[in-house]
């Protein structure tokens, strides 16, 4: 029996022995701690704050699960060490801790029967450590920075994305790649981009993204347990998914999925979505691991630059109540088309939708009453029109432009708006519109519309004053 204790104390750094089974179909079994040095003991029993296991006292032989989750990232590095006696280097930040561990698992030429070894080294660092991050192949860090020089060169970022999604596809040798955005306060999901190989008969996952997937999504982060990412190799890897989420191991394998390599994309600690590759080349797992921990650092920050920019022009462009255009985007619209700025010679049509009765709400009801009322008359115009086509252009004023309106379609589209506004209660407009044949004439279109919409107006209190 080889005195795998004497083996470690000899070691400065944090060492322990980890002994992994190999069952008759070559697959691994149990992966246990052997020994440790007093160093590596003590990260178990006297730990730095935020790097507790599951339990503080560290016993010979045990396997692995009984002081962390079950860990695939771990475990294959393992696999890897001790069976197929490579050296195998990792620098990663796993979820469930506040550190970096900067990790090297190498082979132990001492096998007994069934039982393969390797020896564990670890460092914690507080902070990322740069030059570690970037301690990879020179073909993998071409790779990444490639992708950081198209991203910091980019006036067109989703464009941008879907040429290093492609890149991503292609270094994975997947079916499918997709960057997925999550958005928790919304409880929204947009695909940012994806690609597909030539062969592939997935799915886009446009037919996917709906408020079930995105409950979905949110599993994902107990899915990956606390690591850092989630690769899913094989049949036995993808029994792991299905007894930690069975809906989305069902979700999964009925889409068609064999594999899965699955990233969170954060930045300073703030989930801002995912990036998966399907039914990738296994054999380039420990390549794909390596890549994608560097790339989605990068990517991570670079969502947060774009997502902060898009918020900020979403700020500019909307109204905050209501969540249409505002008064600022509509005179941008209509200076653009007077001008004739990118707009084809055509028709527009303009509606103006002044809402009754906003201020005896307000009065008599409260603020809170009038604030529902006027989200109420926007969602009533929403079911009309498209959300870009509508402006809060006052306090209780709203106008809708549209290219390629005549006169017939605005008295449709009135009509259509009195209807949409019976579902919702003390919602009344007083409407008025109008089409001209030249878009460039849109301001003559906004002045007769606004005419007849407080033509529209007085009749409304006409009828009010007779009852």
């Amino acid at each position: 029996m080889t005195d795998f204790q004497s083996f470690v104390d000899r070691m400065g750094a944090m060492s322990c022995v980890v002994s992994v089974e190999q069952l008759e179909d070559g697959h691994a079994g149990k992966f246990r701690i052997v020994a440790g040095n007093d160093a590596y003991i003590g990260s178990i029993e006297r730990p730095q704050p935020g790097t507790e296991m599951l339990i503080d006292k560290f016993i010979p032989n045990t396997e692995y699960t009984k002081y962390l989750t079950r860990d695939l990232n771990f475990e294959d590095a393992c696999y890897q060490a001790a069976i197929l006696k490579k050296c195998i280097h990792s620098y990663a930040h796993p979820d469930r801790m506040p550190v970096w561990f900067n990790m090297s698992f190498l082979p132990l030429f001492c096998d007994e029967d069934n039982l393969h070894y390797c020896l564990y080294v670890m460092e914690i660092n507080q902070e990322s450590d740069t030059k570690l991050m970037s301690a990879i192949p020179g073909d993998l860090a071409s790779a990444v920075l490639e992708t950081s020089i198209k991203l910091r060169g980019t006036t067109d970022f989703p464009a941008t994305m879907k040429d290093v999604i492609c890149d991503i596809r292609d270094l994975c040798d997947a079916e499918h790649c997709c960057i997925l955005l999550i958005d928790e306060i919304q409880k929204e999901l947009t695909v940012l981009c994806e690609a597909f190989s030539a062969y592939s008969s997935l799915l886009p996952m446009a037919r996917y993204v709906n408020s079930d997937f995105y409950d979905i999504v949110l599993s994902w982060e107990s899915t990956i347990a606390g690591s850092n990412c989630l690769i899913v190799k094989n049949e036995s890897d993808m029994e792991v998914v299905r007894e930690r989420n069975p809906v989305w191991h069902a979700s999964l394998t009925s889409a068609g999925a064999k594999n899965i390599v699955l990233f969170p994309l954060k930045y300073q600690e703030r989930l801002l979505g995912y990036i998966w590759a399907i039914n990738f080349n296994a054999e380039k797992a420990t390549k794909i691991k390596e890549t994608l921990e560097l790339a989605t650092f990068i990517l991570g920050s670079e969502l947060a630059n774009y997502l902060l920019l898009d918020r900020l022009k979403l700020m500019s462009s909307r109204d905050m109540l209501t969540g249409v255009m505002n008064r600022n985007e509509m005179n941008n619209l209509v200076d653009g088309m007077s001008e004739g700025d990118g707009t084809e010679a055509g028709s527009a049509g303009v509606i103006f939708a002044d809402l009754n009765g906003l201020k005896e709400v307000n009065d008599i009801l409260g603020h809170a009453t009038g604030d529902q009322l006027l989200k109420d008359a926007a969602e009533a115009l929403r079911k009309v029109f498209e959300v870009e086509n509508i402006y809060r252009a006052g306090g209780d004023e709203f106008s809708v432009i549209v290219l390629g309106m005549t006169e017939e379609d605005i008295e449709q589209k009135i009509n259509e708006i009195r209807e949409a506004s019976k579902e919702y209660d003390l919602v009344s407009f007083s409407l008025g519109g109008c089409a001209v044949e030249d878009a460039r004439n849109i301001r003559q279109a906004l002045r007769t519309a606004d005419e007849r919409m407080y033509e529209d107006k007085r009749k409304y209190y006409e009828i009010q004053g007779k009852r």
